[in-house]
């Protein structure tokens, strides 16, 4: 993980913490989309958006709408961090996250016509599609009539910020430049540049930065030494019952197997879900909020609630 100092305008963090002014995210937006738009809405960063209790949620980068139009626009900046392209699985995201804003758009008693117009804008450090466009824009379209669109006001769109192509916009151009090189160019990127100088000084993002490095720290630790605890302890249960079974009557060999594996997956299921609460013990002992242990470990409110009492009683699973 990169010191807050050497973070850039494509690092996540900061890229949430300079949308959300709303001036830098319609020019950004309207760099890209080449177009005009109306004031924006306070972005919205992190937005979290969850429909069902046991659905799964997204957090959107940055959310924020037209004032004027009622448009929505989600922006996400995407990068691989050592990652391949198919694991991202962009279009099945995408078509998630559509999903779940039209599902928060639409509250009891609307029309569906009431849906407002949707834009779901993926920047990306790399070629999502491998064809060398610097822009991928997908509506729906009918496979009968080519060209004829479902008017359903819905569009996704990919931007490469690795693409040279000849018929870019210049706007374009000098923003993927400053993208890629951290270097402005003009006088756009150059107000992003001042703006990211002011915000490296900024004490209370610093802080903001440096906690989130501890927990993800303290995360992966956890995950690493209850990982080793369940390996060694699965392995001398394993290792004890093939041993028995070795003087086993062979008739019964079928029976041993499904009980083994039944065991395994139950003790297995158990461990996992008391080395979570132990976690998230661990990390509200630290001042972890409950915002924080649903970002880093998707915890659920009833989980939240068993890890307090415990941390209340000053005991924990493991004890």
């Amino acid at each position: 993980m990169k010191k807050y100092e050497e973070l850039g305008f494509t690092d996540q963090f900061m890229f949430n913490k300079l949308m959300q002014d709303p001036n830098l995210c319609r020019r950004v937006l309207e760099t890209l989309l080449q177009t005009k738009l109306s004031e924006l809405t306070t972005p919205a960063t992190e937005k979290e958006i969850k429909e069902t209790a046991d659905g799964k949620a997204i957090r959107l980068d940055v959310y924020t709408k037209d004032s004027e139009s009622g448009a929505v626009y989600d922006a996400e900046m995407q990068n691989l961090n050592r990652k391949s392209v198919d694991y991202l699985a962009l279009p099945e995201r995408s078509r998630y996250y559509q999903s779940l804003i039209d599902s928060s758009e639409m509250k009891e008693g609307d029309d569906y016509s009431d849906l407002p117009e949707s834009n779901i804008i993926f920047i990306c450090t790399f070629d999502p599609f491998g064809k060398g466009l610097y822009r991928y824009s997908f509506s729906e379209d009918c496979e009968e009539l080519p060209g004829f669109l479902l008017p359903s006001r819905t569009r996704k769109i990919f931007y490469n910020t690795t693409a040279v192509n000849a018929g870019m916009p210049k706007g374009v151009r000098n923003f993927f430049e400053y993208i890629n090189t951290g270097k402005p160019n003009d006088e756009f990127t150059g107000d992003i540049e001042k703006m990211l100088d002011q915000a490296k000084i900024n004490a209370m993002w610093s802080r903001e930065y440096a906690m989130q490095k501890v927990w993800e720290r303290d995360l992966k630790e956890d995950a690493r030494l209850e990982g080793l605890e369940e390996g060694r302890e699965e392995g001398l249960k394993l290792g004890l019952e093939e041993g028995r079974a070795e003087g086993r009557e062979e008739g019964r060999a079928e029976g041993r197997a499904e009980g083994r594996a039944e065991g395994k997956a139950e003790g297995k299921a158990e461990g996992k879900a008391e080395g979570r609460i132990d976690s998230m013990v661990k990390m509200l002992a630290k001042g972890a909020t409950k915002k924080m242990l649903k970002d880093f470990l998707d915890a659920t409110d009833a989980e939240i609630e068993v890890a307090e009492k415990i941390l209340s009683s000053d005991k924990t699973f493991s004890d």
